[in-house]
């Protein structure tokens, strides 16, 4: 069967120094009235915060983030977390018309992927990073690119870089899915709550394996960006 990736343009905010300083999750605890803004104090953790595993989950796929809580980081957590499952606060359609073909949807303006069956029904989703708009290391502009392609190869949980860090390469792509040149889907413990990459997509290094393993196998991927 074939799978294929749309991928929606996000806006991200910059700082004058071009480092995205507003998270999703900040901006979604001031717009949505069932969630509540926490402000990170010293010595928190998501496992202080969240001894439960599953609320724990929920609050970093909400907040569209994996990376360490630092002082000062405002996070969003919902107000209610009865009746809440990963499932419940997907941000996409159930169902859509899929055609008859597998979908991966990923959206820069939600942060996050979705995966479809053919018939059209969302089996999972997830957080992702995508590209920052530009990247001072190589003194240039960076973006995820966009057209119809094809995961043309595929790797497993030692997958590196081979440009990255600039000048010698090495930096962790678990479970890589390649489509384009040097650009893939890949497992990331570095998916901020923005658009951070050189122009790949990170997201959850187990959603990358999931992806990986039992979804993309012989897929078509179509990246698009509007």
């Amino acid at each position: 069967m074939v799978a294929v990736i749309r991928i929606i343009a996000g806006i991200c905010i910059f700082s004058l120094s071009s480092i995205c300083f507003a998270t999703y999750g900040s901006m979604l605890c001031k717009n949505n009235p069932d969630v509540s803004c926490h402000v990170v104090r010293g010595g928190e953790s998501w496992n202080s915060l969240f001894p439960n595993d599953e609320q724990r989950d929920l609050v970093m796929r909400l907040n569209r983030m994996n990376i360490r809580l630092h002082p000062g980081m405002v996070i969003a957590i919902p107000k209610n977390f009865n009746g809440l499952d990963k499932m419940r606060i997907a941000p996409f359609a159930k169902q859509i018309n899929a055609s008859g073909r597998k979908l991966i949807l990923v959206s820069l303006e939600q942060l996050a992927w979705g995966a479809y069956d053919e018939q059209g029904v969302l089996q999972n989703w997830g957080p992702v990073s995508g590209a920052r708009g530009y990247c001072p290391d190589i003194g240039q502009g960076c973006h995820t690119p966009h057209g119809y392609f094809t995961i043309y190869e595929k790797e497993g949980p030692g997958c590196v870089s081979s440009k990255f860090p600039v000048g010698e390469g090495g930096a962790p792509m678990p479970y890589c899915m390649f489509f384009h040149g040097g650009f893939a889907l890949h497992g990331s413990y570095e998916v901020p709550g923005y658009n951070a990459s050189h122009g790949c997509v990170r997201m959850y290094p187990d959603d990358a394996k999931w992806l990986n393993q039992e979804f993309t196998e012989g897929s078509r991927v179509d990246v698009k960006i509007q």
